[in-house]
């Protein structure tokens, strides 16, 4: 089988877990969005060192380590892959500039920046589909959290502070009747790993943290459980999904071809749909890419990811629903402006 996969070098980065940082420009927004799609440490595919003057003709896609580019990798080891150019990011600050000034085509990015890029680029860019929804679970060593409202009186242990894991974890409690304010006390942690280390040493019973981290985690601590799965949690009290991941395009790149296009989503489609059922070859793509450190360790997560295929009014009415918490949260969280109906394509 033909195809070619195209992979910047990059530092192997540790597991980070703040999803779609906010900030008060694109530039730090994507800066701390990047953090939302940290894996554990990864080493570079045998193909990290190509060049990028190698890659092939075609659109050129940018990913980055994590879940939202999880339901690409069985398209990018496809022949029909071999017509694209796929390029690996290890922070979604390298992958802002080359969308503004045109040196990518789309990249699979947190879903706060897509709708910051959308200003930063005056609406040149859209939403093709969401490819992640939440991946943020409330874990406890031991049993006493069964719904949210056993989280009053309790300390939670996450990272991500002014970022969407704060925005979320306070929607989701207010919705609930706890005040995030005076009825919990939540300590921010700089990475997943030491929120882990402070429940590994018993200061902490509870924390917030993200897959596939969450994974990692279960099997380092005894007694550790899923509580709560956040996404089940937001979409009680919004009446939508909560979305961690999209796939945004440059329109004039739509727009030079628009049935390859049209292509390019009918095989991402088809890659997602073989993300959720050959989770073990998938996994081991995920190794080979260097989207997963260890294909044990992606195929245990997968099932816990959320990757999704989702377009049309489905994709909208999530997006619009989670822009608006967000915004009203910090409007630099989404660019300073909910984005027009121009941003969500097809519609």
């Amino acid at each position: 089988m033909m195809f070619k996969r195209i992979l910047s070098a990059v530092t192997a980065a540790a597991l980070c877990v703040a999803l779609a940082g906010c900030g008060s420009s694109a530039t730090s927004s994507s800066s701390q969005a990047a953090t939302a799609e940290s894996a554990p440490a990864v080493t570079p595919a045998p193909e990290a060192t190509a060049s990028p003057e190698t890659a092939a003709e075609g659109l050129r896609v940018a990913g980055l380590k994590g879940p939202t580019t999880m339901g690409l990798v069985n398209l990018m080891n496809s022949e029909e892959g071999a017509d694209y150019t796929f390029t690996m990011y290890g922070a979604a600050d390298e992958i802002v500039p080359l969308l503004v000034k045109g040196e990518l085509d789309a990249a699979a990015i947190p879903a706060n920046l897509a709708a910051t890029l959308y200003q930063k680029t005056n609406g040149a860019v859209e939403v093709a589909c969401v490819n992640t929804l939440g991946v943020l679970y409330i874990l406890e060593n031991g049993d006493s959290v069964q719904s949210v409202a056993d989280l009053k009186g309790q300390t939670i242990v996450t990272t991500g502070k002014g970022t969407t894991p704060e925005y979320v974890l306070r929607y989701v409690l207010s919705q609930n009747g706890i005040d995030p304010d005076a009825d919990v006390t939540i300590e921010y942690c700089s990475e997943a790993t030491e929120a882990l280390s402070q429940v590994q040493a018993g200061q902490a019973t509870i924390a917030m943290l993200p897959q596939p981290f969450v994974t990692s985690a279960l099997s380092q601590v005894e007694g550790l459980r899923v509580a709560l799965d956040m996404n089940d949690e937001w979409e009680k009290v919004a009446g939508s999904q909560l979305v961690t991941g999209v796939l945004v395009v440059r329109k004039d790149a739509v727009e030079a071809d628009p049935d390859a296009f049209t292509t390019f989503l009918d095989g991402y489609a088809a890659s997602v749909e073989a993300a959720n059922t050959d989770l073990e070859g998938t996994a081991a793509l995920c190794e080979s890419y260097g989207i997963v450190a260890k294909a044990a360790l992606a195929q245990k997560a997968l099932p816990e990811c959320n990757i999704v295929f989702e377009t049309g009014e489905q994709m909208k009415t999530d997006l619009v629903n989670y822009f608006q918490v967000l915004y009203d949260a910090d409007p630099a969280s989404v660019g300073g402006a909910l984005p027009g109906d121009d941003f969500y394509y097809g519609l």
